[in-house]
């Protein structure tokens, strides 16, 4: 990725990690105000939308979860499909590090989690809730840092776009409902009229978008969860050539559509999932083995298992410590990786919520208090380090 686009995007996560912790916050207020009620009916919303005999009807909170998220998924698709062909994932030597922190950065959380919930069959519903890292999140509070090597910032990158690819492979094989045969044909024939456009090498976005919306709807039926055709569409959108007069469709998509995700869907995601009832709630209720599983996954487990897997992987030699990039700050940054937030939330939603089980609040409460204490807590350690190094250098 070159450098002024990696900047711009850089910029635009922190600013958009950021706004989540507003959204969250307002949400949370909300709910606990005199006008919580007025809050729960607006997510409550129903919003209906007919074709003949196709028939969406949903509660606002759904679309949200279901149908923006799904292009907040679709930019993910791109993003991981650009770094794969000319960016930090193209060169096998560069996925390796943030490939091994990402990976042990999901078996990590995922243990601990185990261990307080193992005796509990729905609980495990839940294990893969503490294993994701809100890019945005942990990208705003490493610019708040400042000062820091960019080579650490574009690890934290690398790692989080796996960390984002891992978390789909969860979501597509460990959240799946009963599967509808006949929605899944129209789905696959959608992936096929994809293929074919591609295949002629078809460039105009407008046949692949109409076919990515038809691919949409036939997931969302199908059981399996309707972000999943947000991701596999991004993957078919062509990558093109920037040197053409049109530049590349992909590009250009993806450069129009960030700001939308991270300026609107991501905080409106935080703001109806954030709001969380605190009526009743003490601090036993966050002990109980679900919300501490969640919490000490997210604060033990994802920068034990980050920052020793990527310790493994450079005193082995297997991979090399970024460029200017010391151990410090490697270990800081894995306490940032804590920060689940929007992808934590989005799989609370998936695996408590839609199988009927009451975890939801006590599970999305430990989920927003986990993140800002790592946020918190990576911010001080990495603003120690900068501070220490900086007073360690000789003056001039």
């Amino acid at each position: 990725m070159p450098r002024n686009t990696f900047n711009a995007f850089f910029r635009l996560e922190a600013a958009s990690g950021i706004l989540l912790i507003i959204a969250a916050v307002a949400a949370m207020i909300l709910k606990n105000s005199p006008l919580g009620d007025l809050y729960t009916a607006f997510l409550d919303i129903p919003i209906q939308l007919r074709f003949g005999p196709l028939d969406l009807h949903k509660p606002l909170f759904l679309w949200v979860n279901d149908g923006l998220m799904a292009i907040f998924f679709f930019t993910i698709g791109m993003e991981v499909k650009r770094e794969i062909l000319v960016g930090e994932l193209s060169d096998p030597r560069q996925i390796i590090l943030p490939g091994m922190a990402g990976f042990g950065g999901i078996i990590g959380p995922a243990l601990i989690y185990y261990f307080f919930n193992s005796d509990d069959a729905l609980a495990l519903q839940g294990w893969a809730i503490p294993t994701a890292t809100d890019i945005a999140f942990a990208l705003g509070v490493l610019a708040m840092v400042g000062n820091l090597p960019t080579s650490l910032k574009l690890f934290l990158m690398t790692l989080a776009i796996i960390d984002d690819l891992g978390a789909i492979v969860i979501i597509a094989l460990f959240y799946t409902t009963e599967l509808s045969v006949e929605s899944l044909l129209v789905a696959l024939s959608a992936v096929a009229g994809l293929t074919w456009l591609k295949l002629k090498k078809i460039r105009k976005l407008a046949p692949y978008l109409l076919l990515g919306l038809v691919l949409w709807v036939a997931v969302l039926k199908s059981g399996v969860h309707a972000t999943i055709a947000g991701v596999v569409l991004g993957f078919f959108i062509p990558m093109g050539d920037d040197t053409t007069e049109d530049g590349s469709p992909l590009e250009n998509l993806l450069h129009g559509l960030h700001p939308w995700v991270a300026f609107g869907i991501l905080p409106v995601f935080a703001f109806v999932n954030g709001g969380v009832s605190l009526a009743g709630m003490t601090l036993a209720s966050l002990l109980e083995p679900v919300p501490l599983g969640i919490m000490l996954g997210l604060l033990i487990g994802k920068q034990v298992g980050v920052f020793g897997f990527a310790y493994l992987a450079i005193k082995t030699g297997i991979a090399q410590l970024p460029d200017k990039v010391s151990m410090a700050q490697l270990y800081g940054t894995s306490i940032l990786c804590g920060v689940g937030f929007t992808m934590s939330l989005f799989i609370s939603g998936l695996a408590f919520e839609e199988i009927g089980v009451g975890y939801s609040r006590p599970d999305r409460l430990a989920i927003i208090i986990g993140s800002l204490v790592c946020g918190i807590l990576g911010y001080v350690v990495l603003k120690a380090i900068g501070t220490s190094s900086r007073r360690q250098q000789p003056a001039d």
